[in-house]
């Protein structure tokens, strides 16, 4: 009986000191060696999440670095857009430095492990690299440069996702539940970077808050994320990280949902089946996406009909050109039902 004893004991050890552990704290060494900021030519990403993090290093909070290090660096974006997006209530907590402070002391109080996870998969990505890789990618590829800045941070109410109020107040909040850091990160970065560029184009459309102006929008961001990865990539993932289920649905029914959703073209509500086909369930049984998934097919025939390389045609294009010059309507037409 001892020696089932012990050698049960041993089995114990052996599985206790091989069982992965669960990280309790930060690894700020990794941390630190993340950049402060990576700018290339025009483009600034800030790496406010990394001060975010140092701040609790020692036992005493850093309330200055915070100032420092995650105030100063985008002002702009903390009092013009987080101090305005979530209301009078929230201003304060956003558009100071006193008020950054007060809430980055208590940040990881609650669900702290969330936040070290969320860190960890950052470092484990080598963000610097991928980071200045994308960018330099992004400005050989394009032949219009946008000027943009970008802060990846921890805030105490999510809502951006990863957008901003304009070009020069982005995020990628890191906390929000809704973001694959790591897809974002890598596929993401592309797709909003050139929504940056034809922002600039779309603009001057009379037409630009049209349904079909925010497809082409969202589609062309799709294809270009398509592009970026040489094509290697299944077009469902350059969609909004489609599964090829979703994206089959939609080939299915491709017909059907031109067909009716055409007539909302025009409609600049915003409240239209083509845009919240979730809400108004046009489609009860359609995946999430719908604009993105049809604008992505649009650019994808315009692509096909003049060449692989005309997709930069559509910066200077209206949507409705597009349209009309991409021969879907024609294709759709010869489509059987």
């Amino acid at each position: 009986m001892k020696k089932i004893i012990v050698i049960t004991g041993l089995v114990l050890l052996s599985s206790c000191s091989v069982a992965p552990t669960k990280k309790t704290d930060f690894e700020y060494s990794r941390v630190e060696k993340i950049s402060d900021s990576i700018k290339i030519q025009n483009i600034t990403v800030v790496n406010l999440f990394k001060y975010q993090v140092l701040a609790h290093k020692n036992s005493v909070f850093d309330s200055a670095m915070i100032r420092k290090n995650v105030y100063l660096p985008h002002r702009k974006l903390w009092d013009s857009c987080y101090g305005v997006i979530f209301g009078d209530e929230n201003a304060g907590r956003f558009n100071n430095a006193e008020g950054l402070v007060q809430w980055n002391r208590t940040l990881f109080d609650k669900d702290k492990l969330q936040f070290i996870d969320k860190t960890k998969s950052i470092t484990d990505i080598n963000i610097n690299r991928l980071i200045r890789r994308n960018l330099a990618k992004f400005n050989r590829l394009v032949p219009y440069q946008p000027s943009a800045k970008i802060s990846l941070l921890f805030t105490p109410i999510t809502g951006i996702g990863f957008g901003g109020c304009n070009a020069e107040q982005f995020a990628l909040e890191l906390n929000n539940t809704s973001v694959n850091i790591n897809y974002t990160l890598e596929k993401g970065l592309p797709h909003e970077l050139n929504h940056l560029v034809y922002e600039k184009f779309r603009n001057n459309d009379p037409n630009k808050d049209s349904a079909l102006s925010q497809t082409i929008d969202e589609g062309f961001a799709c294809y270009f994320t398509y592009v970026f990865f040489d094509k290697k990539i299944p077009e469902y993932e350059a969609v909004e990280n489609m599964t090829k289920a979703n994206w089959d649905w939609y080939m299915k029914n491709e017909k059907e949902i031109f067909l009716k959703v055409k007539t909302y073209f025009s409609d600049t509500s915003g409240n239209n089946p083509l845009l919240r086909n979730e809400h108004l369930k046009l489609f009860p049984n359609a995946p999430k996406s719908l604009n993105y998934w049809l604008g992505f097919r649009i650019i994808s025939k315009y692509v096909e009909k003049h060449g692989s390389n005309s997709w930069k045609d559509i910066y200077s294009l209206t949507p409705k050109k597009v349209l009309e010059k991409s021969g879907y309507e024609d294709y759709i037409e010869n489509l059987k039902p």
